[in-house]
């Protein structure tokens, strides 16, 4: 957390464009994004919902075997890197650490947990009579005719079952994901290339590898693409949609932010930013049926349908199925769903982002990380088990 110290700061100590995600330079930038990258406001009323306090020893009885040692509560949160944890029960904060550089005001980067959120947009829509999941997506972006994404449905995209040819390695140097960050302004243009931007990025991709409403296929763009559609079908910019669907009605604490391409196009994917308080508070929502304070903020019936449904098949035939070892598990607008008699819905996003909820306990686990790997099947693995315990805890 030496990062960026000093007037100017040291050149091995500056956090970039070119190394923003790489340790040790993605502590400091996670909370920091928009002094990296262009990014739009997502407002808060002003009037946010308390959501009080018990006695904050609630994970003093902690425990987690982990290759012959036993963690408590700090020790996990350590070996996960996590930079802050909020978590609730029946709605009150009953566990709250931030660890160095991040606090309850300052918005860390959420990443793919972004489309969580976008998933919650949807069902708002969908309430609203401004969307229609069933619909062809050339019924609303006619340009992509043509394009790999001709003859999905909204609905294929919500739940990445698009046929769509897309190698989402965080590790590449250089294909189709390349140029999807330098659209979206997320890595460095190089000197003399012509800029990009999200919009003309989607009508490159021409290639399919299978057939829409197949199996669970992981690809970013598409949920880009929804913010497209979502924009188009109510004639308003993302970010106002999130502040007036979303962040108002629940009473968010703090104003978030989204980053935003060179013509302001959202990275509905990975890029918003928010207080980890208000992400517990939104995922909230599935424990009230959608409500906040008396007002129906997503249909029940939505959210009911993200737990309930859902093709546990598509996901067995899908990318994720052996990086979660096998579970019973799927995919649904957006969200992971932890199948069986006590469901678990979460967000997952890299580097340990995470929003998790146990409907029947009405408990929602907040949890921001800055992981060395984007995507590390160890650190899930011991995240998941500590989410376990925590959910043992309070059964």
């Amino acid at each position: 957390m030496n990062m960026m110290n000093g007037f100017p700061p040291n050149e091995e100590d500056q956090v970039t464009l070119a190394n923003w995600r790489k340790p040790p330079f993605n502590r400091w930038a996670f909370n920091h994004v928009n002094e990296l990258i262009p990014t739009a406001t997502i407002r808060s009323s002003g009037n946010y919902a308390d959501l009080g306090r018990t006695a904050d020893s609630a994970l003093s009885d902690f425990r987690l075997s982990l290759n012959g040692a036993m963690l408590n509560a700090q020790n996990w949160l350590d070996q996960t890197f996590t930079d802050s944890v909020v978590i609730l029960k029946n709605g009150k904060i009953v566990f709250e650490r931030y660890e160095e550089g991040q606090d309850a005001v300052i918005p860390h980067i959420w990443m793919s947990v972004s489309k969580s959120v976008l998933g919650l947009v949807a069902g708002a829509l969908v309430g609203k009579g401004l969307l229609d999941v069933g619909a062809p997506l050339l019924d609303v972006i006619p340009e992509l005719a043509g394009s790999a994404f001709d003859g999905a449905t909204i609905r294929d995209l919500l739940d990445m079952r698009v046929g769509v040819k897309f190698d989402e390695d965080y590790h590449a140097t250089n294909g189709a994901i390349i140029e999807y960050r330098k659209s979206h302004l997320w890595d460095p243009i190089p000197v003399g290339e012509k800029p990009s931007d999200l919009r003309s990025f989607f009508s490159s991709l021409v290639e399919r590898d299978g057939t829409h409403n197949g199996r669970f296929h992981y690809v970013s763009p598409n949920t880009d693409l929804l913010g497209w559609v979502f924009e188009r079908v109510s004639g308003r910019r993302y970010a106002d949609l999130v502040s007036e669907l979303l962040w108002q009605p629940i009473g968010a604490e703090h104003d978030a932010y989204i980053t935003v391409d060179r013509l302001g196009a959202p990275r509905c994917a990975g890029g918003l930013c928010a207080a980890p308080r208000d992400m517990a508070r939104l995922g909230r929502l599935f424990v009230t049926g959608g409500q906040t304070n008396g007002t129906q903020v997503i249909p029940s019936s939505w959210l009911e349908d993200i737990v309930q449904n859902g093709s546990a098949a598509a996901w067995k035939e899908g990318d994720f199925y052996d990086l979660f070892d096998g579970a019973d598990m799927h995919y649904r607008s957006k969200w992971y769903v932890l199948r069986g008699a006590r469901p678990l819905v979460y967000g997952v996003g890299v580097f340990g982002q995470n929003v998790f909820i146990d409907v029947e306990s009405d408990l929602v686990i907040a949890k921001s990380s800055s992981q060395p790997l984007p995507l590390d099947k160890d650190f899930l693995s011991i995240t998941l088990s500590g989410v376990e315990v925590i959910r043992n805890i309070f059964k």
